[in-house]
């Protein structure tokens, strides 16, 4: 089953929650060596902190950048990764890193890491549109992640 979240305002948040919130920040950085001491420190039940600990988190922790690494083979033709670029940043990714290796017998290898927490569109679809561009030959994804 696909999970619903929902972006609330801490003073929204029972107590019980903020509390949990609390606890798991001071584990987090090592201010309490044990959830019984930090639900302690913070005035909470165990039975409440393990209720909720699963289901709240700081908004932060949620929103991470999502990063993936393409490889590309292409004909080695000018303008080819101008175009390539122009297409990606009309998705809406932001481009971290580029590598390009010299041509040889008329091909180029290229590394595109990208940060696509701005795309607008499915990832997949991207790939496809990239691979039909007539100069690429080959679209890899070597990685992805935060």
């Amino acid at each position: 089953m696909e999970q619903s979240y929902y972006l609330i305002r801490e003073d929204f948040l029972p107590e019980a929650m903020r509390k949990t919130l609390e606890a798991k920040a001071l584990i987090e950085r090592g201010k309490a060596d044990s959830v019984a001491d930090a639900v302690q420190m913070v005035g909470l039940s165990r039975s409440a902190f393990y209720k909720y600990r699963d289901g709240v988190f700081p908004f932060h922790t949620i929103v991470k950048e999502r990063i993936i690494t393409l490889f590309f083979h292409l004909e080695d033709r000018s303008g080819t990764l101008s175009q390539m670029l122009a297409m990606v940043a009309d998705a809406g990714c932001n481009v971290l890193t580029i590598n390009q290796n010299i041509p040889l017998q008329g091909k180029a290898n290229v590394t595109l890491s990208l940060n696509t927490s701005g795309l607008q569109e499915d990832i997949n679809v991207l790939i496809q549109r990239l691979k039909g561009l007539e100069f690429v030959e080959k679209v890899e994804i070597l990685g992805s992640g935060a």
